[in-house]
């Protein structure tokens, strides 16, 4: 299948088009929700916001873990998947938040929503930010789990 990746400038939560799309982007697993990409996503609706909580606290019952997506409908057209990407919100022992094993599995889900949708999937630099992550580790998996099923993926840098 095509592999599609693009990057742009602009502002991953608000891609532009008029199909399915999937905004995709990195949780953590303890129920911090307030710094980084996610503060900008509840400046545009706080679904994704309220609906991560939600899942955090029925943890015990609702799947929330490590590799877990919560996909949530914003509105017409548009998801936000809440990826269970990092542990935690600092370094520890040396080894930042990042999880890539558990960011693999949550955007091999991603596709499955992805395909089912036909949408496409827009993200800022998922996992390279606050978890700590390296880029040049994290765009293989997007290329290998989202680009290799087909499914095109813009990634967006702000100005």
């Amino acid at each position: 299948m095509s592999t599609h990746l693009r990057y742009v400038t602009g502002d991953a939560t608000n891609p532009p088009g008029t199909g399915p799309r999937i905004i995709a982007h990195v949780c953590n697993d303890i129920g911090a929700w307030g710094r980084g990409f996610v503060t900008a996503l509840s400046r545009r609706g706080k679904e994704p916001e309220v609906a991560y909580r939600g899942w955090y606290r029925d943890r015990d019952r609702s799947g929330f873990a490590l590799g877990a997506v919560q996909l949530v409908p914003v509105h017409h057209a548009l998801w936000v998947a809440n990826m269970i990407g990092q542990h935690g919100i600092r370094r520890a022992g040396g080894q930042p938040p990042i999880r890539y094993e558990a960011l693999e599995e949550a955007l091999g889900r991603v596709a499955i929503y992805a395909l089912h949708l036909k949408a496409s999937v827009h993200m800022p630099r998922i996992g390279a930010s606050l978890a700590g992550g390296d880029w040049q580790r994290i765009e293989p998996l997007i290329i290998d789990r989202l680009c290799g099923r087909g499914i095109n993926v813009t990634v967006y840098d702000l100005p």
